[in-house]
C-alpha cells in the first residue's frame, strides 16, 4: 500500500504490517483513503478528531445555507387601517429576514366586480414597503384572488448574517450589563431612535 503521513508527507510503497507498526509508533489510526486506487492508498490520522472536524464543517455549511421562503400575506379589499398597519409590519419583518412575500386580495360576493379596488391596495403596499422589498410578479386576478408578490432587496445569506450580528450585539450587551432586564434595554434604543414621520393616510 501506498502509505501517507500524518502531515500528509509521502512515506512510500510499505507492506501492511509496516503500516500498522507505523501507526502504533505515532499512536494513530491507519485509514484507508482511496481503496480503488493501485496499490491502495493510506493515511495515518487520529480518525475521531477527523469526523468531528468534518461533521463541524458540515454543521457551518448548513448553517450558512439558505432557504428562499416565500411567505403569504392576505387581505380584503375593504381592511381596516389597523388590520392593514398590522399586515404591512409582517411583510415587513419577512422582507427583512430576506424572504419572498405572496400577497393575495381576497374578493368575496360583489367585491369581484372592483378589482381596482385590490389592485390600488397593492400598489399602496408596494409603495409603502419600497425600501424593503420590490415588486417582483405585479398583481394579476386568479378567479376570486388578486396576488402579487414582493422579492427582498436584501439576500437571505445577508439578512441571516446581519440577524446573527445583531444576536450577538445583544449577548454581549447582556454580559457587558447582567442586572439589565431586556425590556429596559429596548426603552433606551427606543429613546435613542430618531422618532418616525407619521405615515401618510
Amino acid at each position: 500500500m501506498r502509505l501517507v503521513g500524518p502531515s500528509g508527507e509521502q512515506v512510500g510503497i510499505v507492506p501492511l504490517a509496516k503500516a500498522l507498526e507505523l501507526a502504533q509508533e505515532y499512536d494513530l489510526d491507519l485509514v484507508e483513503v482511496a481503496a480503488n486506487a493501485r496499490p491502495p492508498v493510506c493515511k495515518l490520522m487520529d480518525y475521531g478528531k477527523f469526523k468531528y472536524e468534518s461533521a463541524m464543517k458540515a454543521r457551518e455549511a448548513r448553517k450558512n445555507q439558505a432557504h428562499t421562503v416565500i411567505k403569504e400575506m392576505k387581505l380584503r379589499p375593504k381592511i381596516d387601517p389597523h388590520d392593514y398597519d398590522t399586515k404591512k409590519g409582517h411583510v415587513v419583518r419577512f422582507l427583512k429576514q430576506g424572504d419572498k412575500v405572496k400577497i393575495t386580495i381576497m374578493f368575496r360576493g360583489r367585491e369581484q366586480s372592483r378589482p381596482e379596488l385590490g389592485y390600488r391596495l397593492l400598489q399602496r403596499l408596494a409603495e409603502d414597503v419600497q425600501d424593503l422589498g420590490f415588486v417582483e410578479s405585479n398583481p394579476k386576478q386568479d378567479g376570486r384572488n388578486m396576488i402579487m408578490v414582493l422579492g427582498p432587496h436584501k439576500k437571505k445569506t445577508e439578512a441571516m448574517a446581519e440577524a446573527r450580528q445583531a444576536q450577538e450585539a445583544r449577548k454581549a450587551e447582556a454580559k457587558a450589563h447582567p442586572g439589565r432586564s431586556q425590556n429596559a434595554a429596548e426603552a433606551d434604543a427606543d429613546a435613542e431612535a430618531p422618532a418616525e414621520e407619521p405615515a401618510e393616510a
